[in-house]
């Protein structure tokens, strides 16, 4: 049996997927009971609680909105590392702390369980097709075991390496995405000014060397059209990856301003009220002069 903790708005497309086609059942928990319910209707059996799953699944998958979450469950009483069998293995699909990665390793291998760091990539859309890109850190045996699983979900699945390295590349993968979308807001504030139609200019851009998949999806679909919908990836969350990924240039004596400077933006359009927004909403920031 398989197993599924956190159905928000990629967890429950992904926990579909695997359901779907994995061939085994699968026992889901979230706090939310909706999507439980919606799953219901696909097979997927509702667990009373995170023991329960622990207990019953022999895989079991994380989906949570960050590090404490996924501390929380893994941790807390009745938690994954004290309630898991020996030889269980869990996949956290989740975007966390390098360091909080690093250490359930340890502390499941200690219990006889294995860990896999492998939070995912791409949009929502991505994880209704299952077409998302997932990274995975773990040691080969383990990589090995989970990738028929992941490929339920994934069309790209990538082992970056052992304990934390997943996790690490999805954390550097948000920090250029967050800062090419940065690049756009200031390219089409630009380019309104100058007279240029914005459309026509994300088009022209496509067609050359700034041409990139934030541009295609994040430009074209919200920043373009002013979309930003709640239930997407929020500026909150944006900010909160970015985080994670000046933490570890800290640890390392790294400086990155222009990471600094994505995150000086992400505060600023969580303070203008926009935080539950599509993180792009960032480009509303760059307003047009007073003449």
């Amino acid at each position: 049996m398989l197993g599924f903790i956190g159905l928000g708005v990629m967890g429950e497309p992904m926990c579909r997927n695997l359901a779907a086609k994995s061939g085994q059942p699968v026992l889901a928990s979230d706090l939310d009971s909706a999507p439980v319910e919606r799953l219901a209707q696909t097979g997927v059996r509702g667990a009373r609680s995170v023991r329960e799953i622990a207990e019953r699944a022999q895989v079991i998958f994380l989906s949570l909105p960050g590090g404490a979450e996924v501390k929380n469950v893994c941790e807390g009483v009745d938690g994954l590392i004290a309630r898991a069998a020996p030889g269980a293995c869990v996949v956290d699909l989740s975007t966390a702390p390098v360091a909080l990665a690093r250490e359930l390793h340890g502390k499941f291998a200690a219990r006889g369980v294995e860990f896999a760091d492998a939070p995912v990539a791409r949009t929502r859309q991505a994880a209704q097709d299952g077409t998302l890109s997932v990274m995975v850190g773990a040691s080969e045996s383990v990589f090995v075991r989970v990738r028929p699983l992941l490929a339920c979900m994934a069309s790209d699945i990538t082992h970056c390496g052992g304990a934390g390295a997943g996790q690490a590349m999805k954390i550097v993968n948000n920090m250029v995405l967050f800062q090419n979308v940065v690049a756009l807001a200031e390219a089409l504030a630009l380019v309104r000014q100058a007279g240029v139609d914005p459309q026509l200019a994300l088009e022209t851009l496509a067609k050359g060397s700034a041409d990139s998949f934030a541009l295609r999806n994040h430009g074209m679909k919200a920043m373009l059209p002013g979309v930003f919908p709640e239930r997407a990836f929020s500026a909150e969350y944006a900010l909160k990856d970015l985080g994670y990924a000046l933490e570890l240039a800290a640890a390392a004596g790294i400086g990155l301003p222009g990471a600094q400077n994505a995150r000086a933006l992400l505060e600023r359009a969580i303070a203008a009220g926009h935080g539950r927004e599509y993180f792009p909403v960032l480009a509303r920031l760059y307003q047009a002069p007073k003449r």
